[in-house]
């Protein structure tokens, strides 16, 4: 892949200049401020559910777009975060520095100050959110190193020592990382709260292909409602929204709703049938 098509991408998976229907600017613990893009949901008899999102390494905000659009228009309070430690400035620097595209993501992704960031910019995000109007049910959604940050928010073990705040009521992974220089084997055991998780049969990542990622999810405890979907021929950036990303994102999209709006109804409902996607679910 070249570094061109691989910017190209990512301003693709950003929604490049697209208008979110809100950006905010919330402090952090640090002082620092967290550029957040807010989806009002579209219907909100009484406090919304919130969904927080947090995209890969080197997005941003503005990123995620068309599954902060699908949660509002389904009632949710929608959050995309930008995480600016781990942003596009970062990652070009750790590029330059590892003299390529590949190094330059495993620096980003094992960067424990980067996940600290992480955190503490969902703590604010989360703190706003609940600020006005207490949410009934918070899920945090994430792809990528988001998905990362996703696991570790839920509990899974990891070799930087970094302990998230968690307490999340659920979490989806797109594009989970399996056993690698972050997780070691059966990270995930020890997660309670229920976890979907989603890739695709081209989504390769730093250790292996798909199937390395499917660890992540075999090594979850079986609750009854942890899932993984298989999304045939989708690829990472499909599921940031980048590239022909239409198959990806019309699986996604039922794929997250149906599954968090049975969880708010205490029910684990069957997860939607559609060609091309295989579902497991423990």
């Amino acid at each position: 892949m070249s570094l061109r098509f691989w910017f190209a991408s990512m301003l693709l998976a950003t929604g490049g200049l697209a208008h979110a229907q809100q950006a905010i600017l919330v402090k952090r613990a640090d002082g620092a401020r967290t550029p957040l893009m807010v989806y009002q949901p579209a219907r909100a008899p009484g406090c919304p559910p919130v969904a927080l999102l947090s995209p890969g390494a080197g997005g941003d905000q503005n990123g995620l777009r068309y599954l902060g659009e699908a949660l509002s228009a389904d009632g949710w309070l929608a959050i995309v975060i930008g995480h600016r430690e781990s942003g596009m400035a970062p990652l070009k620097r750790d590029i330059r520095q590892s003299h390529g595209i590949r190094g330059g993501v495993a620096e980003l992704v094992g960067d424990a100050s980067a996940y600290r960031a992480r955190f503490m910019d969902i703590t604010a995000a989360r703190a706003w959110a609940q600020s006005s109007c207490p949410a009934p049910f918070i899920a945090l959604l994430g792809h990528s190193m988001g998905a990362r940050t996703v696991l570790m928010e839920a509990g899974a073990r990891n070799k930087l020592g970094l302990h998230a705040d968690g307490g999340f009521d659920a979490y989806v992974a797109l594009s989970p990382a399996g056993p690698d220089s972050v997780f070691p084997p059966q990270a995930e055991r020890g997660i309670k709260a229920p976890m979907l998780m989603i890739t695709g049969t081209r989504d390769n990542g730093l250790d292996g292909d798909y199937r390395w990622r499917t660890q992540a999810f075999d090594a979850l405890p079986a609750s009854g409602c942890n899932r993984l979907a298989i999304v045939d021929g989708a690829t990472h950036m499909n599921f940031a929204g980048g590239g022909f990303a239409r198959k990806a994102k019309e699986a996604v999209v039922p794929l997250v709703e149906q599954w968090l709006d049975g969880l708010r109804m205490h029910q684990c409902l069957p997860a939607p049938r559609m060609a091309g996607v295989s579902v497991t679910t423990k």
